[in-house]
């Protein structure tokens, strides 16, 4: 296949990949109804908010190395080795893993269902900033978190702030005009990921709200 016939890929053909290098959006993920919802690229640029450090907290908690998956450019990955505790991000853009090492901290351009270091060894993993929808099945992504957290290991997701459970196709679409190819997402709250998660053998231990951002908390059985 030539470059030219090659696909284009959501989260690198797309405008995200010039937001995160840029540091700044305005960035939406638009479903086909045409209903969008704001990625806030200004946030995960900026270093860790409130919010975020609910998440690193609970993370220092158990001094074992983290694993974020979907980095993005790299807030959490790089506060956590300041922090001292190890921990590397996982993210499919190329511009996420430059911006992430950029901060000091350690990833790969990986996707999460691709082979990882360190499977079912990991102390925590983050799915921050509605990373619990990836690939479009939640059930699918806990399992998988669940392969790679070590016994008694710590899962932290933030979920959406209301009790929903949706399936989308979505595109990522800039303020210029410039829409991405189509993909499948999810968005879940918390009562939804508990459900999703309990199959996967993940008990949930916590749920909080920081910020006008939730968060639940699920445990390796």
């Amino acid at each position: 296949m030539t470059a030219l016939s090659a696909p284009v890929r959501p989260w690198i053909d797309d405008p995200f990949t010039r937001a995160i290098r840029t540091g700044r959006g305005p960035l939406w993920l638009r479903a086909e109804d045409g209903s969008r919802h704001l990625l806030d690229v200004a946030r995960w640029c900026a270093p860790p908010d409130p919010a975020d450090r609910t998440m690193l907290e609970r993370c220092l908690r158990q001094t074992r190395p983290v694993l974020d998956i979907g980095c993005g450019p790299g807030r959490l990955v790089a506060e956590l080795l300041a922090l001292g505790l190890p921990a590397l991000g996982v993210d499919l853009t190329e511009a996420a893993v430059t911006r992430t090492r950029g901060l000091g901290g350690s990833a790969l351009r990986r996707s999460v269902f691709d082979r990882l270091p360190g499977e079912g060894r990991w102390g925590a993993v983050l799915l921050a900033d509605g990373n619990l929808g990836i690939g479009g099945d939640p059930a699918a992504l806990l399992r998988r978190t669940a392969q790679l957290l070590g016994p008694g290991g710590l899962l932290i997701a933030e979920v959406e702030p209301t009790e929903v459970d949706e399936r989308l196709v979505v595109r990522i679409e800039d303020g210029a005009g410039w829409i991405g190819p189509s993909f499948r997402w999810a968005r879940q709250g918390a009562d939804a990921a508990a459900r999703s998660a309990g199959p996967a053998g993940l008990a949930e231990t916590d749920r909080w709200t920081s910020n006008g951002r939730r968060f639940t908390a699920f445990r390796r059985h």
